[in-house]
């Protein structure tokens, strides 16, 4: 398997561990708004490969403590399982960053017990989801189930969403709200502009937006919190 980026030491990724977070290429969603732009269709060159990656973990023992996996997203990869075995039998936690758009792989990947910590982005209300994710239209029955996956699961978990002032508004907030009614943690994340962000013209919401939006939410989960402002 071809490891598309790798950030060798992060305290932020993998919540309460120091671990690496590893890029891999491929996505189903256009999202104009990603900071891996070159990830969504493959075309970054791989930095190594699965045997290599493998190898900085062993030597990586007793420095790092959790391994985060991200894109791209990640369950588009067909032997990702596989390589999750190997890093679990070198005794690493694992953390799952994923779109939601393939619960039957994410089932079992939490079914075989190989994921510690998921992170899910919910993009937005779901009238607006295709539009937030770069696509004309979408069934939004996967993503649905998704979140019930988590909501009904074991593991530690967080949806998480990128706010962004030109595609989010007060309802969307409210409606997801209610679409992950009873969640353990929710966080609001403002976007960042980058040279790596394909489309222009976005900008991050206000403070006062973010926490507004934030107050929206929090009644409906077990915790809200705004990241990265």
């Amino acid at each position: 398997m071809n490891i598309h980026g790798l950030q060798k030491m992060t305290l932020l990724d993998f919540p309460g561990r120091v671990a690496c977070t590893v890029f891999l290429g491929g996505c189903d969603f256009n999202c104009p708004f990603c900071h891996n732009s070159d990830l969504i269709d493959g075309s970054a060159k791989p930095v190594m490969d699965d045997k290599e990656l493998l190898s900085f973990l062993e030597k990586r023992k007793g420095l790092l403590d959790g391994v985060a996996f991200t894109g791209g997203e990640p369950t588009l990869r067909k032997d990702l399982a596989d390589l999750f075995r190997s890093v679990r039998a070198l005794g690493y936690p694992i953390k799952l960053d994923t779109n939601g758009n393939h619960p039957d792989r994410l089932k079992a990947l939490l079914d075989e017990g190989l994921v510690d910590y998921v992170a899910m982005d919910v993009k937005n209300s779901p009238e607006k989801y295709a539009l937030t994710c770069g696509l004309d239209s979408m069934d939004l029955r996967p993503v649905e189930q998704s979140i019930d996956l988590l909501l009904h699961c074991s593991i530690d978990y967080e949806f998480r969403t990128t706010v962004i002032d030109e595609l989010h508004e007060h309802a969307d907030f409210e409606k997801i709200g209610a679409w992950i009614r009873g969640a353990k943690a929710y966080y609001l994340q403002p976007f960042v502009d980058r040279d790596s962000v394909v489309y222009g013209s976005f900008h991050a919401p206000a403070r006062s937006s973010m926490e507004m939006y934030e107050t929206a939410v929090r009644k409906f989960v077990q915790y809200a919190a705004i990241r990265g402002m």
